[in-house]
């Protein structure tokens, strides 16, 4: 697939990243590629608190992996509660090479494209178990410490898999929030990219 000309220059600039992985994250992340492997329909619903910046990172990064690598694989998102795709994070992906459109709203549908051959993905904040999102037959990836401890069991799930990730909000405010969300943007992307390249 052709991604939007930007994006392709920042998923080909990668591999340092990828090739610096630690083991015990590729550990965790080949556990995310043989979930995939070893399911018909495989179904990855990526869960954090707020369903705000981490677990919508996860998803859509998710989303861009498998179409490089023609992996079948549906991506979601939730939080334990509801708030609203936070904005520090639409503009790290702006900056990844993403276009984003804002409807508007105080939880706006945020229509993501990375490709003119692909529709956008619609990203909004919503609980893990919203109707949106799949009720069985899923992997739950929990990627914060706070859901991981709130959702002990995530019913439905058919896998649970723990990919934590450090929260870019520590920097809201700061002169390191764009370092800091661009820092976990392409952590995530990297980490997205090596699990889906061993599906």
């Amino acid at each position: 697939m052709k991604f939007n000309p930007e994006l392709e220059r920042y998923i080909d600039s990668l591999q340092e990243d990828i090739d610096s992985i630690a083991e015990t994250r590729k550990e965790v992340l080949l556990s995310v590629a043989d979930y995939i492997k070893n399911s018909s329909n495989p179904k990855l619903n990526f869960i954090c608190t707020h369903n705000s910046r981490r677990s919508h990172l996860s998803q859509i990064w998710a989303s861009v992996a498998a179409h490089q690598f023609g992996v079948q694989v549906k991506t979601f998102s939730g939080g334990t509660e509801a708030t609203a795709f936070h904005p520090n994070a639409i503009k790290a992906l702006e900056r990844a090479g993403f276009e984003i459109k804002n409807p508007g709203g105080k939880n706006p549908h945020y229509e993501v494209f990375f490709s003119e051959n692909a529709d956008p993905m619609i990203c909004f904040s919503k609980k893990f178990d919203d109707e949106v999102n799949p009720q069985t037959d899923f992997a739950a990836i929990m990627t914060c410490s706070e859901a991981d401890q709130e959702c002990p069991v995530v019913f439905g799930a058919s896998a649970r898999i723990k990919l934590l990730y450090e929260d870019p909000k520590i920097a809201d405010g700061t002169a390191e929030e764009e370092e800091k969300y661009n820092e976990r943007t392409r952590q995530i992307a990297s980490e997205m990219f090596f699990a889906f390249s061993n599906v």
